[in-house]
């Protein structure tokens, strides 16, 4: 198992277990207002972690990037390039 995949299993545990303890705080855009330090310490360092949200689409994390010329919402990545996700409920 690669480091990539073990600090995937261990985000989706630690937000499988805040989301039996209380559902996270959302602001009325459906950003969250605090990021969990799991989410926190799998993303890349380059990307804006102050507006992010939980796309229902696809269950992947995305955050809002102020460019040059409009902002956009792109899905939130490891330093590796993966999209970071969360595993669908059942």
């Amino acid at each position: 198992m690669n480091s990539w995949t073990r600090s995937v299993r261990s985000l989706l545990f630690v937000l499988g277990v805040a989301g039996c303890a209380a559902e996270p705080l959302v602001n009325d855009d459906g950003t969250f207002v605090e990021l969990p330090e799991s989410l926190v310490g799998l993303a890349a360092p380059y990307q804006n972690l102050n507006r992010v949200r939980l796309n229902a689409d696809d269950n992947c994390f995305w955050y809002l990037h102020d460019g040059p010329v409009e902002r956009t919402w792109l899905p939130l990545r490891t330093a590796n390039g993966n999209p970071i996700c969360q595993a669908a409920e059942t």
